[in-house]
């Protein structure tokens, strides 16, 4: 049964890699973390974006998703969460500090807990109004009511592996030891950067 659906499938696969690779809310976090923190850190958080997947999945194939996008109420309750809670995490960036200490002669490295490290990329990914037309668009496209449940699971693996690998290299690259150490003189830009981008997308999403 597979087979007969694996032209649709690709395509699914192609689409969703594309829009991953588009910068938005959840690289930003993901880059954010894994410049400023540490490997582990940067992983969690690539997971934290992953899981969020999940909450864009469960409401789309309840029927939710449409009825959001098509009440005027919902979509604009949606669209001001997400971009509030977005220029909240941008204003804390742009609110830090340069930090001064130092651990023999090198930065010394910060790090956040497990859960908020994961809490950080399930929020952005799940509170982002763009994903939410993202994966409406995707999924209507390829996914109807009448598929067999199968296809269904398999979209959804499809959709939650392939972000849980692109931003664990993501993680991966720019947590490089080297690179990391490199940046660690540079947090506070990195933050506010991170912070001014992350202010602009919330903007974008309250005049779109």
């Amino acid at each position: 049964m597979i087979l007969d659906y694996l032209p649709s499938i690709a395509a699914l696969t192609v689409i969703q890699l594309l829009g991953l690779m588009s910068p938005g809310p959840n690289f930003a976090v993901v880059v954010r973390n894994s410049l400023i923190y540490t490997r582990k850190t940067a992983v969690l958080t690539a997971i934290g974006v992953s899981l969020g997947i999940f909450v864009h999945l469960t409401y789309i194939l309840l029927g939710l998703g449409v009825m959001i996008a098509k009440t005027a109420w919902l979509l604009s309750a949606f669209k001001y969460l997400g971009a509030a809670y977005l220029m909240y995490i941008g204003i804390k960036g742009l609110l830090a500090k340069k930090q001064t200490t130092q651990y023999d002669g090198a930065p010394a490295f910060q790090e956040i807990s497990a859960f908020k490290a994961i809490s950080a990329g399930f929020l952005t990914n799940a509170m982002n109004p763009k994903a939410m037309f993202f994966f409406i668009s995707l999924i209507s496209a390829f996914v109807t009511p009448n598929e067999p449940t199968l296809i269904v699971v398999v979209c959804g693996a499809i959709i939650f592996l392939s972000t849980l690998m692109w931003f664990l290299i993501v993680a991966m690259c720019f947590s490089n030891k080297r690179l990391s150490l490199f940046f660690k003189n540079f947090q506070y830009l990195i933050e506010r950067i991170t912070g001014a981008f992350l202010i602009l997308l919330g903007i974008k999403i309250l005049f779109t």
